[in-house]
């Protein structure tokens, strides 16, 4: 499905581990955060991207947010930048709207649920089994 939207490189990460690999990436998004940050950074190349995403790992009682508060601090002292998902910059928007009017970009809708199956849509969700956007009909 990765392969399907435009990757150039795809890894299963039920079968290997990427930071273990020789290979390093320009841009590494991180959905899960099961890696420690600097395994994430040492399989970025020296000016690479980490884009941190939520996930599941995390401490107890701040889950991810303390880890998404030290990867904020530490961007500031580094080369290779490590940005949160969902906050794109001003100069991230014109690149992403001329590569979705280009065909380059399109969004994976998984499951469409109407709004009186929201319980069920999160469930699913929450399983961790969705392979694109799972949507509400409202």
């Amino acid at each position: 499905m990765v392969r399907s939207i435009g990757a150039d490189h795809v890894i299963d990460y039920t079968q290997e581990d990427f930071t273990h690999h020789e290979h390093r990436y320009d841009l590494i998004l991180d959905n899960v955060m099961n890696h420690s940050l600097s395994d994430c950074r040492r399989a970025l190349t020296a000016d690479g991207t980490l884009i941190l995403n939520n996930g599941t790992g995390g401490g107890r009682w701040i889950g991810t947010l303390g880890r998404m508060g030290l990867a904020f601090v530490l961007s500031r002292f580094i080369r290779q930048r490590v940005r949160l998902a969902g906050l794109p910059s001003n100069e991230d928007l014109p690149v992403l709207k001329e590569r979705i009017e280009a065909g380059e970009m399109r969004p994976v809708v998984d499951r469409t649920y109407p709004l009186s199956q929201t319980a069920e849509a999160l469930r699913y969700l929450g399983s961790g089994h969705a392979r694109g956007k799972v949507i509400i009909a409202v």
